[in-house]
């Protein structure tokens, strides 16, 4: 049998370990992502190792989310990360130059290569043919360096794509489709690989934005071959030198297959408040919306402009709703000035803002109590937007642009006029002002690093303790994301280089007094259902809480970035051997686990744990591996790093 395509860049980049589906592996990563919400975090910790410069093919660092400086706090993070990126050899991408994913897709991504960013949505660049990764920041800074990254084999997964989109069915409907069937946590330890006829229908951008919100699957990532299609888009945008053939082979073995047929997609909505939670639009149609966004990184590419500027062309946007547009690229925007399509959003009564993340991480546009959005993003967790209590719906550019002209989720087939085209651009200028390289290596030299006073240092916690005392600090509930533990919008996002102020929002739209209660308890455990830390791959999720004393959580099952974060971080990741245990521990129980170092250190699979308060006890899981036993032992892998230097 062949080799299908994630198996062939793996094993060129192979570092470390044996390619069978749930075994660690660590591969050499070529292209290297940060943005400025968790690179600052990254940019100390690879500081922290003293190296100097990368060692890695290319690395920038994106001003995509905390875009509009509200604070001096946000400035001094740019600062520090513009100084910083031009000292150790890494492109600079200035606030409002657009969102990192499309950046780096437009000037960096190569077919073929390794990707590794601070970000979940990293696995965007799998539809030009890169295996694309999100991490924590602390793996990210070790990739800098030129070091592994580690994660488990993955299991590949054929998607065998038949037929072509109907009419006003997208790409974004694709996946939703996948979410539908397979929801929120069904890509765990998987790579969804799409082959078939089907394929050759879609064009780079098309391809991307399945890609892009794989994350939402909590799949290790998702990819495309590199084709004529992919040839094509790299040589409007000035860069087929960089192009290359990669694909399977012929006959390809995978672990798993499924079938979609394109023809059979039609335009669906994912209902508050997960992704995963989708419909056809029929169950959804006549929801009156308040405001209604296209953008982010997953659908405010040119192609999605176009598509709704052909809609809004000589029609106003509902009085009742708000119409904001965040254009994923500002070379997208001005490629669409050029066509005079900006005119027509902005006589439309569109609002076209900033390229950057904006409101899809609850910075700007927070939506007032009971008011309702429909959102062309990516996700819609509960209090993403910044509102605790907020309903929003995820749907395609050509449902958003459709809903707010008529002030109500709307299926735009109705709208009686012909579906807009599914086009890339013609050609798009890459020079971009915007865009800072490094300094030569003898440039360097001379460059200071400038850290404002909100930037106080990445804390440490100490080696692992002989056992664990404490109480359970929260009892949580299945899907709990990273936004729900570490909340964005721009309150808090300000403090992400200051740990001891972003502590005090831990749970802070879920629990706000959190932080209060493990201060008084000196810690404690975290006790979760289902899926725990899906969404951002934001390691404030697990530096937060370990600075605020948590030592262990203990949940049915993890999602892959927050379960490595938690590792590096050096709180202790278990789950109930027996899920219905979850019902009998509540908050305040006193739990003890005895002799815990003793048995991580002797690669113990099953830990007892003792509920004091209740008399019982229950088991758990411990499932690592010999190099994550070691990271806990020592309190975290910054501190392994620091004792073991990468050379």
């Amino acid at each position: 049998m062949g080799e299908n395509l994630t198996r062939k860049i793996l094993k060129a980049h192979l570092a470390d370990g044996r390619m069978a589906p749930g075994e660690e592996i660590g591969i050499k990563i070529d292209e290297i992502l940060i943005q400025d919400i968790t690179g600052t975090a990254a940019m100390q910790h690879f500081e922290a190792m003293q190296l100097h410069r990368v060692r890695c093919k290319v690395a920038c660092v994106y001003g995509d989310h905390n875009v509009l400086q509200v604070s001096e706090e946000n400035t001094e993070d740019h600062q520090y990360l513009s100084t910083a990126a031009r000292k150790y050899g890494i492109w600079w991408a200035k606030p409002g130059s657009g969102i990192g994913h499309q950046i780096h897709q437009e000037h960096f991504a190569c077919p073929g290569d390794t990707a590794l960013g601070a970000d979940s949505h990293t696995v965007h660049m799998g539809g030009m043919g890169l295996f694309a990764m999100g991490a924590g920041g602390l793996d990210v800074a070790v990739a800098m360096g030129g070091g592994p990254y580690y994660f488990d084999m993955p299991a590949v997964v054929r998607v065998q794509l038949s037929g072509a989109l109907p009419p006003w069915s997208t790409a974004k409907d694709v996946i939703l489709e996948m979410l539908r069937r397979k929801t929120a946590k069904g890509g765990f330890g998987k790579v969804f690989e799409y082959v078939g006829p089907g394929v050759e229908t879609l064009n780079v951008q098309q391809r991307i934005t399945i890609c892009n919100m794989g994350a939402e699957l909590g799949a290790t990532t998702s990819i495309f071959a590199s084709d004529a299609r992919t040839r094509d888009y790299l040589r409007r945008i000035g860069r087929e030198r960089d192009w290359q053939e990669v694909a399977p082979d012929p006959g390809a073995d995978y672990d798993d297959s499924m079938v979609l047929d394109l023809s059979a997609v039609e335009p669906l909505v994912a209902l508050p408040s997960n992704p995963d939670k989708v419909v056809p639009i029929a169950e959804a149609e006549g929801v009156k919306v308040d405001e209604v966004m296209v953008g982010s990184c997953t659908n405010g590419s040119y192609m999605d402009l176009k598509a709704v500027a052909h809609i809004v062309k000589g029609r106003k946007v509902h009085p009742d709703v708000l119409f904001f547009i965040h254009p994923s690229s500002r070379l997208d925007l001005e490629a669409l000035s050029r066509e005079g399509l900006l005119t027509d959003l902005l006589a439309s009564g569109a609002n076209v803002e900033a390229a950057t993340c904006g409101a899809c991480i609850g910075v700007g546009h927070v939506p007032a109590k009971g008011m309702k959005s429909l959102r062309a993003i990516n996700r819609n967790f509960k209090g993403r937007t910044g509102q605790k209590d907020d309903e929003v719906y995820l749907s395609s550019s050509e449902v958003a642009a459709a809903s707010a002209v008529t002030g109500a989720i709307t299926d735009p087939r109705k709208l009686g006029i012909p579906a807009p085209a599914q086009e890339m651009p013609a050609k798009l200028d890459l020079t971009n002002p915007s865009l800072v390289p490094p300094a030569s290596k003898e440039a360097a030299a001379s460059i200071a690093v400038i850290k404002g006073d909100n930037i106080t240092g990445i804390p440490l916690k100490g080696p692992l303790a002989e056992a664990l005392n404490a109480e359970v600090l929260i009892k949580l509930w299945d899907n709990i994301s990273t936004d729900h533990i570490m909340p964005a919008g721009s309150q808090i996002l300000r403090f992400r280089s200051n740990i001891p102020k972003l502590a005090e929002y831990v749970f802070n739209r879920v629990d706000p007094e959190f932080p209060a209660r493990a201060k008084d308890k000196d810690g404690g455990f975290i006790v979760a259902g289902s899926n725990y830390g899906q969404g951002s791959s934001r390691e404030h999720a697990a530096i937060a809480p370990m600075y605020l004393g948590v030592v262990g959580v203990i949940v049915k099952d993890f999602a892959r970035i927050h379960l490595a974060n938690l590792i590096n971080w050096g709180i202790v990741p278990m789950t109930f051997a027996n899920p219905s245990d979850y019902d009998a521990v509540e908050q305040g129980d006193a739990l003890e686990i005895a002799g815990i170092r003793r048995l991580v250190g002797s690669g113990a699979e099953s830990l007892t744990v003792k509920n004091v308060t209740r008399g019982t006890a229950f088991e758990v899981r411990l499932t690592l591996t010999r190099r994550e036993r070691d990271y806990l032992l020592e309190g975290g892998k910054l501190a392994h790093t620091k004792a073991h230097h990468i050379h």
